[in-house]
């Protein structure tokens, strides 16, 4: 689980720039783990990191001080995540076919430990998801409780327990089958 970051009020005379990066160091991990999940491209997730930055600086005038950055952050990055997948894949009906799962498979042949292994099924499992399960994924293996799940991606908790039991069930069913 992530260890809680004190979200203070702003200091005295901090300007809201001064206030945006302290909040945005605070908290860059979310960044990262959002585009880790997104894209499996190190400068594609580059690119995403800064995207989602861009964003959040464009939206911070709007940021309620009364709510928790971390939450708001999380949803600022999965919509720009979100947005993000739905123009690659615009992009890519009009390009030559790659498939991620040949790369996995590729890369679980060769002499991984077997901690790699189970990563590189999670990876693999992760990119077949939807976008909104992938991000309901990543905010539980990223420590939030449902409450928070539900509060960042607009559905009821008893909607997250349902729907992370499903997801459990699928892979389960797919490390087994990959036993």
């Amino acid at each position: 689980m992530t260890p809680a970051v004190p979200e203070a009020p702003p200091a005295p005379g901090q300007s809201p720039s001064e206030r945006f990066v302290t909040l945005l160091e605070a908290h860059r991990g979310i960044l990262r783990r959002i585009a880790a999940a997104y894209c499996r491209d190190p400068e594609d997730r580059k690119d995403l990191v800064q995207e989602m930055t861009a964003q959040l600086w464009r939206s911070f005038p709007r940021f309620d001080e009364g709510q928790r950055f971390s939450t708001w952050m999380y949803r600022v990055g999965l919509n720009v995540a979100i947005s993000s997948v739905r123009r690659a894949a615009v992009r890519s009906r009009h390009a030559a076919p790659g498939d991620p799962e040949v790369l996995v498979a590729a890369a679980a042949a060769t002499d991984a430990a077997p901690g790699d292994r189970d990563l590189l099924l999670l990876e693999r499992f992760l990119s077949r998801l939807d976008a909104f399960d992938r991000a309901l994924l990543l905010l539980y293996l990223d420590g939030h409780a449902h409450a928070a799940i539900a509060e960042v991606l607009g559905i009821s908790e008893s909607n997250v327990g349902t729907r992370l039991g499903r997801l459990k069930q699928r892979l389960r069913r797919e490390l087994d089958d990959n036993a």
